[in-house]
């Protein structure tokens, strides 16, 4: 160790008679602190240091509200290979923060006590708190301690680090926030009462102890203790940007103000986690393709414990609900759901349009236990839903309950509760062309016990095979189509799905290599167009749009820059291309969007308006992460709004967008034509 920083800087550290912070320690070697005087705050500016505090305080404001306290207490930027510990850290906005840097070790630390804001109530209170990292990458986070705080921990664009055996409980926000974060450990940590709610409050105001969004994408959150928060475990969806392959396994997520675990994104897989005594165990709208497997869900809804906003028939409630979004492809396996005040599981497609908008679609429901619920299972507005070998026991109304409007259901009758489940395998494309030939195939599909399989296909346009090698398929209209496959072993099952694009087969026009000759309308603005070769759906390219600055008006992408395509509508009828963005605002799009508009000169042109906002409620549930196919009629149509002048040739277009806010914006285009 090195200490030559400790003797010049010991008379700076001492806080002035009004709890105001002397001037920063400057850090550019190995340090230790002396644990018998009191720091202002602490700058790291060197890589390669350790930081050893030996119990030492850095105190900002001494005195007054937490939610007014001001600066950073250990800031360390641009800087990697950095070991802090013992260090004890109060009375500042953020307790420590560090940005772009990789290699950190940041142990024992206590961060307590800093920005807590319990009053707030609903909506964004800022990233501060305990310790907000940013841009981090590759670091480890061990025994801390972060309490009383607003946040106790935030990863943003943070991906690879490891979170083991920390406090981040008892906060008025959130005990650990992901966005944008990946591929991170989070192990055995205290996570418990992130939770902010006034005395007789009825709902906890979004504040959870583990909150998942944009884009946090295949974390493991392992063995933590996420109880008695709002929600145990919230991932959210605000901005149509998804959090997928995340891990949760061996989780207490129970005695939640409102949800156990709380989820608004497809592909995460819950095993062995605790969601009990809350008002809903799962909640999992717009959940597609999720796993459910040995989870507790048990004594929810119960109207001497936590009972927020009960959905089901006779305000009831659910250990396990789908509802208000789709569920395709969705494995609920070996789970206890005893004692809810309503559904062991219910599965619910959308009510409004009696299923006509979306179905439950394509479940498996097998080896679970339901004991002394209202209904076992409660389905409404379902097709293709296989149920085998579930223990029911003293369900008071039914054990599987048709709410009405369930197809293709199978009930197989037995059980076999310690067998292992067939293994289905499915090969087949995720992209296609109208009219091209199409090979699935699920021949390698096994089952354990080596019975014989059978095989049901729904290709989603309406058509089905029940071979484990189909003949070839074809597609005659371009769109989003579901692949779906279930295979059985006559007592289990087990499933697999594609989510299929098709595209047309007409010519691009400004979206195959043409980036060079695109440019925007919004002076407030700055696009940086290229040609991506790998985020594609059509062609060997997409056109991909870099918004940033954006202004915060509608942005117009306009090609071709040279404004003479003299492109003919004889005989065409309408615009064709697909989308697909990242906004990072929260929320998303506002307005129409998105509005074309076919331009002869600046005077005569007609513009199409969407009859809402077609980004924010997309055709599909798929298309949040994926691509939306957009068919504008030059004519017009209920959907469309057109006006404008008759118009014989095109010599530009603009497709316009329109966000709430003004972060950058990451748009994507393909497959344009003029059909």
């Amino acid at each position: 160790m090195r200490f030559s920083f400790l003797a010049i800087f010991l008379t700076l550290s001492l806080l002035t008679g009004e709890g105001q912070a002397a001037e920063p320690l400057e850090i550019t070697a190995d340090t230790t602190l002396d644990p018998q005087t009191t720091y202002g705050p602490l700058v790291i500016k060197a890589s390669h240091v350790t930081i050893d505090g030996r119990g030492a305080w850095i105190v900002g404001t001494t005195t007054g509200n937490p939610k007014n306290y001001l600066g950073v207490g250990v800031l360390g930027e641009g800087v990697s290979h950095v070991t802090l510990k013992n260090v004890n850290v109060k009375g500042w906005e953020t307790g420590l923060k560090v940005s772009e840097g990789s290699n950190w070790l940041i142990e024992n630390c206590n961060l307590s006590d800093n920005f807590h804001d319990p009053s707030f109530g609903w909506g964004e209170n800022g990233r501060r708190g305990g310790i907000v990292l940013e841009r981090v990458q590759k670091s480890r986070l061990v025994k801390n301690k972060a309490n009383r705080v607003w946040d106790a921990c935030v990863l943003v664009d943070s991906n690879q680090n490891v979170l083991e055996e920390n406090d981040f409980s008892r906060t008025s926000n959130t005990c650990l926030k992901l966005w944008h974060a990946c591929d991170n450990l989070v192990r055995k940590n205290n996570l418990s009462y992130g939770l902010r709610k006034d005395p007789g409050e009825v709902h906890a105001r979004d504040s959870t102890s583990v909150l998942i969004e944009s884009g946090s994408n295949d974390n493991r959150l392992i063995e933590n203790d996420c109880t008695h928060g709002g929600d145990g475990i919230f991932i959210r969806v605000l901005n149509q940007w998804v959090s997928t392959g995340n891990l949760c396994e061996g989780n207490d997520c129970s005695y939640a103000n409102n949800n156990a675990v709380e989820a608004w994104s497809p592909r995460n897989t819950y095993i062995r986690n605790k969601a009990n005594h809350s008002s809903y165990g799962f909640w999992l709208g717009a959940s597609d393709q999720t796993v459910l497997i040995d989870n507790e869900a048990s004594f929810n809804g119960l109207l001497e414990g936590f009972h927020n906003s009960p959905h089901l028939p006779d305000r009831g409630h659910a250990g396990i609900v789908f509802m208000f979004g789709p569920s395709s492809h969705t494995i609920v396996r070996g789970n206890t759901c005893v004692g809810n005040n309503g559904a062991g599981v219910a599965l619910i497609g959308d009510l409004d349009s009696k299923g006509q908008k979306f179905k439950a679609y394509h479940w498996i429901i097998e080896q679970n236990t339901f004991r002394d619920n209202r209904w076992g299972i409660y389905a409404q507005h379902a097709d293709w839903i296989d149920v085998a070998s579930n223990v029911f026991e003293n369900n008071s109304v039914a054990e599987f309950w048709n709410a009405g409007n369930v197809s293709r259901l199978t009930q197989r009758p037995g059980l076999a509760l310690k067998e292992q489940p067939p293994r289905a395998q499915l090969t087949g494309p995720t992209t296609a062309k109208i009219h091209e030939s199409l090979a699935f195939d699920a021949s390698s599909s096994r089952d354990p016990s080596g019975r014989a399989l059978t095989y049901l296909w729904d290709f989603g346009d309406g058509t089905t095979a029940n071979s484990a090698k189909p003949a070839p398929h074809v597609y005659d209209k371009p769109g989003f189509y579901r692949v779906g496959l279930t295979v059985t072993n006559g007592v289990l099952s087990d499933l697999a799905w594609r989510d299929l694009y098709v595209v047309g087969q007409s010519v691009e026009i400004g979206t195959e290599g043409q980036a060079s000759d695109w440019e925007w309308v919004d002076p407030q603005s700055r696009v940086k167009f290229s040609n991506d070769e790998r985020v594609k759906i059509a062609g060997k390219s997409s056109l991909y749009a870099h918004v940033s600055p954006y202004g915060g008006f509608r942005l117009n992408l306009a090609y071709p820059a040279a404004k003479q395509a003299r492109w003919s509508l004889a005989g065409k009828s309408r615009v064709v291309f697909w989308f697909k963005g990242i906004n990072e605002n929260l929320p998303a799009w506002q307005d129409a969007n998105p509005i074309v508009t076919l331009h002869e000169s600046a005077e005569r042109f007609v513009k199409l308006t969407p009859q809402g906002d077609f980004l924010s409620s997309p055709p599909f549930n798929e298309a949040r992460e994926g691509w939306y196919y957009f068919e504008v009629p030059l004519a017009g149509s209920a959907k469309w709004k057109r006006e404008g002048a008759d118009l014989e040739t095109v010599n530009w277009l603009t497709i316009g967008f329109d966000s709430w806010g003004a972060p950058p914006l990451q748009i994507w285009l393909d497959g344009l034509a003029l059909e």
